[in-house]
């Protein structure tokens, strides 16, 4: 109760700083993309599920489908719900690339599917159908409420790695009014991309990322992923460059940080996305990089002798 009261003294005196709260508008976008996160990851579970019901009934349709629920996966469940056993007849179903695997899906669609997989299968692809179409209405309502600031929402996509849903994400979580950060590092700290401040006595003892927006964090650390595989960009240099030394999962968290930084900036000054290049780092510094590639090829046994290039 006493840190309450101290609490609301320093309210009432201006002491504290408020916390971010987006508009209604901005908010009701949230929920909507929240709940689109979930139904999707209610789908991916249902497709689990679905797998290991087949698993159990030695139908090895993952192992050689890329989509158990594509069409071709689709087709032959249906068919294996409604009775079908023969393999033959089962893996005739393939459409489009699938029907070149023709003689090994006969082999992994040699199961015993009894008749409780089979009410098994029809009762998850019912809930999928369901997801799905739940899905939908809310794809069709952040379609609304994105209407006024579709053009923020389109200017993010210039990024590599930022599909539209990803777009969506980053407008329902931060908003479009950059003016509520300071700074970008402000907005980083926010969404939890940066280290702790875990000091004492002069000593660092973590260097743990802070909790953050989480819903922000994994969209923004998935897009990485996605844009990491970019060749000669930006965000790939940076990936390789930090991985080499602090590991993969730092170094796409540093790689989230940066797009979540581009990010702020494109919103506040309503630019499109402009890359560095793959050999920024390069460029910055071409002294290290010499010295660096000089002392990896001593440790592999090469005497190496640098001279500068005639002009």
């Amino acid at each position: 109760m006493n840190d309450a009261t101290w609490i609301a003294d320093l309210l009432a005196h201006g002491l504290i700083r408020s916390s971010f709260v987006p508009p209604a508008r901005i908010q009701a976008l949230r929920d909507l993309t929240r709940t689109r996160k979930q139904f999707v990851r209610e789908i991916a579970q249902h497709t689990l599920r679905i797998q290991k019901v087949l698993e159990d009934a030695n139908i090895k349709l993952g192992s050689v489908l890329t989509h158990v629920l594509g069409k071709s996966g689709r087709a032959m469940l249906t068919a294996i719900i409604a009775g079908e056993e023969d393999p033959e007849r089962l893996a005739a179903l393939a459409v489009g690339t699938a029907r070149r695997k023709h003689p090994v899906l006969v082999e992994a669609l040699r199961g015993r599917a009894t008749g409780q997989h089979r009410a098994l299968l029809q009762l998850h692809l019912d809930l999928i159908a369901a997801l799905e179409t739940a899905l939908a209405k809310v794809d069709a309502a952040v379609g609304e409420a994105l209407a006024p600031i579709h053009a923020h929402a389109d200017t993010l996509t210039t990024m590599p790695g930022v599909s539209t849903v990803v777009a969506h994400v980053i407008v329902a979580e931060i908003g479009v009014d950059m003016t509520r950060f300071p700074t970008a590092g402000h907005l980083v700290s926010w969404a939890g991309l940066c280290p702790r401040n875990d000091e004492s006595a002069g000593k660092r003892r973590s260097t743990r990322v802070r909790h953050g927006a989480n819903w922000l964090k994994t969209t923004l650390v998935t897009a990485a992923w996605a844009a990491v595989h970019t060749h000669d960009s930006y965000l790939r240099a940076q990936f390789l460059r930090i991985k080499g030394r602090r590991g993969a999962k730092k170094a796409i968290l540093a790689v989230a940080a940066s797009m979540l930084t581009a990010a702020y900036y494109m919103l506040r000054d309503g630019v499109t996305y402009r890359d560095l290049g793959g050999q920024h780092f390069d460029r910055r510094d071409k002294t290290m990089t010499i010295h660096r590639l000089v002392r990896r090829l001593a440790e592999l046994g090469c005497q190496v002798e640098v001279r500068p290039h005639a002009a």
